[in-house]
């Protein structure tokens, strides 16, 4: 298994978690950015000065590039670290731990209306008491 980003439709948050784990606490389950968004894109780089070294005073030029290829990947993320915060959530049963990026806002809103059990969600060292959604509607209180 791997940290995959999972994106909430509708804002610019995203959730950083194994997805059986992120998926353990939902009523709906999200699918990870990488399924269906890897492709092969192509562009075309500019013809450009490359200097050897600091203040080289003789710049060799590097042709232009028509229809270079390279791989686009949604999900991607730089080095081994996960981006963003970290939040917490645990069900009395499970804990696991998470990373988000965008506001926290969209995240506890995400969970209030998707929590497949009582849960309580922890980020920045509060913690918050979402109730499971049934017909009605969910209510959320911080602790």
């Amino acid at each position: 298994m791997a940290i995959e980003k999972h994106s909430l439709d509708g804002t610019d948050a995203a959730i950083w978690a194994e997805t059986v784990n992120l998926n353990y606490f939902l009523k709906t389950e999200l699918t990870p950015d990488t399924v269906g968004g890897v492709e092969n894109r192509t562009k075309n780089i500019p013809q450009r000065s490359v200097s050897r070294y600091v203040n080289d005073p003789n710049p060799y030029t590097v042709k232009a590039v028509t229809g270079a290829r390279y791989l686009y990947d949604p999900g991607r993320k730089n080095g081994g670290a996960t981006p963003g915060q970290e939040m917490i959530l645990a069900d009395g049963v499970q804990k696991r731990s998470m990373t988000y990026t965008g506001s926290f806002i969209d995240v506890h809103a995400y969970f209030v209306g998707n929590a497949k059990m009582d849960l309580t969600l922890y980020s920045a060292g509060a913690g918050y008491s979402i109730k499971a959604v049934g017909e009605g509607l969910a209510n959320a209180k911080a602790r």
